[in-house]
């Protein structure tokens, strides 16, 4: 399914939700449906700045106040999305991923198969010791060499996730000197022969920093999914230890369970790599 697709695809499901506008209904309710078809047919596209008011309201042949509305109903439902301030207006929302974390599988992965592009940008790539918490998810001592990858993951051209990833240096030498825009998992394995055979991930919602903010696109203190995660291969060595930054206003998440039975045993408290 290519993006377009998807994303027209998610426009009718989410246009079959939406509430009727209360005021001005006739006016209000075509304008609606015209603009949601100019998105659904591709002729504005995910991120797509509608124009100003009055552009959008001589071209839905509408008053403004009733071009309010609507914009307010869109906006309320997902659809477009408000960017305050000089570089700001109103775009068309991009489709949200979904992340599912009952498959091992990379992000590109995970991207292509719902039609995005995946894209990356390598922030960093440096050796560093490990602290405290990376030396014991990766069951090594601390101040033991680690590699640590620090990444913006993009789907269709804008930031989706802030991605911090850190592998034993002794597992993997001369992994800085390898191309690093692409799955690390499909890396290792092709380098290294290392794949995953468990992972363990936690999930739980954080407020974007001043620099985090900046680097995926949001407002500072908007919510973010955060997603610590440990990999293992088949022999049960940790090799991968990962703090991710997922937009929730482009990011859904699948958790797949099966009826059996499980011990709940106690935890603390995940903690993310420093950067």
């Amino acid at each position: 399914m290519t993006a377009d697709r998807a994303s027209a695809a998610a426009v009718a499901a989410r246009e079959a939700a939406l509430p009727a506008p209360a005021s001005d209904g006739g006016l209000v309710e075509e304008a609606r449906h015209r603009l949601l078809e100019l998105i659904s047919t591709g002729e504005l596209r995910p991120g797509d700045r509608l124009g100003t008011e009055r552009e959008l309201a001589l071209r839905l042949s509408v008053s403004r106040s009733t071009l309010r509305q609507v914009l307010a109903v869109l906006a309320e439902s997902g659809i477009i999305r408000r960017v305050p301030g000089r570089a700001g207006g109103t775009f068309v929302a991009h489709g949200k991923v979904d992340r599912d974390l009952s498959v091992i599988v990379g992000l590109p992965e995970y991207l292509r198969r719902q039609g995005f592009v995946a894209g990356t940008q390598v922030l960093s790539a440096t050796m560093t010791g490990a602290d405290e918490v990376t030396a014991g998810h990766l069951s090594i001592p601390a101040g033991s060499l680690v590699v640590q990858i620090v990444r913006i993951r993009l789907a269709d051209g804008t930031p989706l996730s802030l991605e911090r990833a850190r592998f034993p240096a002794d597992l993997v030498p001369g992994l800085l000197d390898l191309p690093l825009g692409g799955s690390l998992y499909d890396l290792l394995e092709r380098n290294y022969g290392v794949r995953p055979e468990e992972v363990v991930e936690h999930l739980e919602v954080a407020e974007a920093a001043a620099d985090e903010s900046a680097l995926l696109g949001v407002s500072r203190g908007a919510p973010l999914l955060a997603i610590t995660r440990t990999s293992s291969t088949a022999a049960g060595r940790p090799f991968e230890f990962s703090y991710d930054l997922f937009r929730s206003d482009r990011t859904g998440v699948t958790f797949r369970t099966s009826a059996r039975r499980a011990e709940i045993v106690s935890r603390e408290p995940a903690d993310g790599p420093t950067a």
